[in-house]
């Protein structure tokens, strides 16, 4: 009898194929490594990120829906979204679509162009809540090569993965990373930041607001090793600001920022390289040698 295999509809979305390509590496490495099969959404395109709203709400809901009708036509309905933005645009457009008759018929209106029609059908879901609650640590501990032993890691969730859909996890005190962290050997730091706001897009509306509210989650992670992320966003502002915000505060706050998929991956044996660790910027000295001792007991 042939073991069952875990299938999935898979989203990259834009950052993962630009500035957060190292997400996708690392999803994509995971994945395969875990026996979990995922087919790309055929010809998706931006879902609208968090700009297509404020412009039009009606925009940004055919944005979402295009990508939506196209997975409801495939064999799968789950969707699997690593990125925080793109799954909270294709969720609440999923929910809304389904439910309001009216804006269903104008979002088809909309698509009819391409031959497309949405129904509200499909489930898209976060990397996190599909390694959490269909994965599991178990099995992270099971294809353990390489333990993180020693190793403390502060969770960081961000806010869109949680809020306003608390689909999967406490928005004020999340908790579903914790058993993934430890199955890798390390310690998840418990404080208080891990559902804080980054800052998102204020590093470049009102920068000065950005970095405070960055600043405060690197200086909260001071006896923690490395912070893990499940969101481009967020990683991008606590890895490229932190020599900024170390200046501000007059104080050294560097410490290595890295997805949550490629902590996992690392504990698993999987390449530093094939993770996309080269790409990270902020990884410091001390998180090197450590992967290089892990490394060399492993073998």
């Amino acid at each position: 009898m042939k073991e069952n295999v875990m299938r999935y509809l898979y989203y990259p979305g834009c950052s993962l194929e630009g500035s957060a390509r190292e997400y996708g590496q690392a999803t994509e490495a995971l994945m395969k490594a875990l026996g979990v099969q995922m087919t790309e959404v055929e010809d998706w395109t931006c879902c609208g990120a968090s700009a297509a709203e404020a412009r039009s709400r009606l925009l940004a809901l055919a944005l979402s829906g295009r990508n939506l009708a196209l997975a409801e036509q495939m064999d799968h309905m789950d969707i699997l979204v690593p990125c925080s933005a793109c799954y909270l645009n294709l969720a609440k457009s999923n929910i809304e679509i389904g439910t309001d008759e009216h804006l269903r018929a104008k979002v088809n209106e909309i698509l009819a162009e391409e031959g497309l029609s949405v129904r509200g059908k499909a489930r898209p879901r976060h990397l996190l809540d599909i390694l959490a609650t269909d994965i599991g640590a178990e099995a992270v501990a099971t294809g353990l090569a390489r333990p993180l032993t020693g190793l403390v890691v502060a969770p960081y969730y961000g806010c869109q993965c949680l809020r306003p859909l608390a689909a999967f996890d406490d928005p004020e005190n999340p908790q579903s990373m914790k058993a993934l962290i430890e199955a890798t050997g390390a310690k998840a730091l418990a404080w208080p930041m891990g559902a804080k706001c980054c800052g998102a897009a204020l590093m470049n509306t009102k920068p000065e607001v950005g970095l405070t509210l960055t600043g405060k989650i690197l200086e909260n992670a001071r006896t923690a090793d490395a912070i893990v992320t499940v969101c481009p966003m967020c990683q991008m502002n606590l890895e490229a600001y932190q020599k900024k915000i170390s200046k501000r505060l007059a104080s050294d706050i560097s410490i290595s920022v890295i997805y949550l998929p490629q902590l996992l991956g690392l504990a698993m044996g999987i390449d530093a390289k094939e993770l996309g660790l080269d790409s990270n910027l902020a990884i410091t000295p001390d998180f090197r040698r450590f992967l290089t001792a892990t490394t060399a007991e492993a073998c």
